[in-house]
């Protein structure tokens, strides 16, 4: 059985394609130093899976301690997701984001190259296109400056695998361009589970309607959109994993290719549509209150998904519908987990 690093992989995307790669028969050794996730994650996983995950406890930037982690096993590939990725933190502290999210990918890549592992899936984001001009957006929209530090380092981690590939025959590597991945495993026993205030749309609902925050902002209500709210592609966490399994098989077939795929559901919601939806699924209430616009946000934005559809086989299942359901499922088996 093949051995898949994944780094990051106790965080929200990480962990739920933890899941899709056991089922599908590798064995996934996770790498992450929990200062943007939750130790309580393996224990779900473990319920999930029947057993518990290896786990290593790692600064990805520490190449030393990278490399003895690659020289103890022998990884077919790497997954690569320990990244800082809040929009709006970027913004107001963008050195700790330009530190750790290049310097992850580019100890990853050298560990890569000492240890002979040739195929590696990128996390990537939406945010690499900036505000486009037209929408949907393809994976030959142009790159626009990004509106945030982040979207800044995902453009140039983009940029260093791809060239990373060009140099070393035999490397491959697919960039999966996420849009804004939504709810939890269907379990209830997987979950985003933020830290603190979180930055993301839906846990900030379900919080509030969990009674743990006394209302949700709405940051800008004056956008050039039907309702004046940002609009996003919303795809579900579980059909995103699912592409990261594709992603591999793709890489296999294609050595040497440094390609990427956007990861969507292929339409837009606003941010009021999606609380409306939320309290039509769970018949939860949501306080609103609203806000000015936050520094870093796009107006609007969605994918085109035919290249991902054709190319690894891969297509969405699940609504956003069933996203929040399940999100809402989540915060309710978390709101009875002990304090961390």
């Amino acid at each position: 059985m093949k051995k898949i690093l994944v780094t990051g992989g106790a965080g929200f995307i990480g962990s739920h394609t933890v899941i899709e790669l056991v089922g599908r028969g590798f064995i996934p050794v996770i790498a992450d130093n929990f200062s943007n996730s939750d130790r309580r994650v393996t224990d779900g996983l473990t319920s999930i899976l029947g057993h518990r995950p290896e786990t290593v406890m790692i600064d990805c930037t520490d190449s030393g301690a990278m490399e003895r982690l690659f020289a103890d096993h022998g990884f077919h590939a790497v997954i690569h997701f320990a990244a800082f990725k809040a929009v709006g933190e970027s913004v107001t502290d963008p050195l700790r984001y330009y530190r750790n999210n290049l310097l992850t990918t580019q100890v990853v890549l050298e560990c890569m190259r000492t240890y002979g592992v040739r195929h590696l899936v990128f996390s990537s984001s939406c945010t690499v296109y900036g505000q486009p001009d037209s929408l949907p957006v393809t994976e030959q929209s142009p790159l626009k400056p990004p509106v945030s530090p982040y979207g800044y380092t995902k453009q140039v981690c983009e940029h260093m695998v791809c060239d990373f590939v060009s140099a070393e025959p035999g490397f491959s590597a697919g960039l999966l361009r996420y849009f804004n991945p939504v709810g939890a495993h269907p379990s209830g026993l997987n979950g985003e589970l933020p830290y603190g205030v979180p930055s993301n749309l839906v846990p900030f609902i379900t919080q509030t309607a969990a009674g743990l925050r006394p209302a949700l902002t709405i940051f800008g209500s004056d956008y050039a959109t039907p309702d004046g709210t940002c609009i996003r592609d919303y795809i579900h966490v579980t059909d995103l994993a699912g592409a990261h399994v594709r992603a591999l098989d793709w890489l296999e077939a294609n050595p040497g290719k440094c390609e990427a795929f956007n990861l969507g559901q292929g339409r837009g919601h606003s941010v009021k549509e999606v609380i409306d939806t939320f309290e039509r699924v769970t018949g939860q209430h949501v306080p609103v209150v609203m806000g000015p616009r936050r520094a870093g946000d796009v107006e609007q934005i969605w994918a085109e998904v035919t290249k991902a559809n054709r190319a690894l086989n891969w297509h969405t299942e699940l609504g956003l519908e069933v996203a929040l359901a399940d999100a809402w499922r989540w915060q309710q088996y978390v709101n009875t987990l002990p304090a961390p």
